[in-house]
């Protein structure tokens, strides 16, 4: 279910704070948001694709896609990943950081790559499970936390709350 929060960054606030507090703020207005005397479990996560300090969120248009891809070409970034679970008792929440590397993009490649419509709702400009893939040279880290739901942060948050991730058994289950 989405969680209509403002994603915008605080004055000041670094990029893994801003990642914590999204995730922290997503799963709090949701559960919030779920009928009396239903769920008891909710999980929600925030991405943001990270290049010095700057955050790069979800390109505008064509030209802000084009521009965030050639500011990655050539270049490491790192993408932060917060993962909550609020069960009824709390609110759990894990970070992954993971780097990734570009390799040298050209600029016609760039082209066809926003023509193919994938990077347009992708913070970043980029999906690692797609096409985007052929641009990456390296990727230190977690492969699902950069697609934006990092999984071993996200089995330790269940097993915390007493669930198999595997079965999904447990906790009176």
């Amino acid at each position: 279910m989405p969680a209509d929060v403002d994603e915008s960054r605080l004055s000041g606030e670094e990029p893994l704070a801003y990642v914590d507090r999204l995730a922290r703020l997503k799963a709090e207005t949701a559960w919030r948001g779920l009928p009396v005397g239903r769920g008891g479990l909710l999980l929600a996560a925030d991405t943001a694709v990270v290049l010095g300090t700057e955050i790069l969120g979800k390109p505008g248009d064509r030209a802000e896609g084009l521009a965030m891809l050639a500011r990655l070409s050539g270049r490491t970034h790192e993408v932060m990943t917060g993962v909550a679970l609020r069960t009824r008792e709390r609110l759990e929440l894990r970070v992954n950081v993971s780097r990734v590397t570009f390799r040298t993009l050209q600029r016609d490649e760039c082209e066809a790559y926003w023509e193919s419509g994938e990077p347009r709702d992708k913070a970043g400009g980029y999906a690692v499970q797609g096409l985007a893939a052929l641009f990456i040279r390296e990727l230190n880290g977690s492969f699902s936390g950069v697609m934006g739901l990092p999984l071993y942060e996200t089995a330790e948050l269940l097993r915390a709350a007493g669930i198999d991730p595997l079965t999904g058994r447990g906790a009176g289950r």
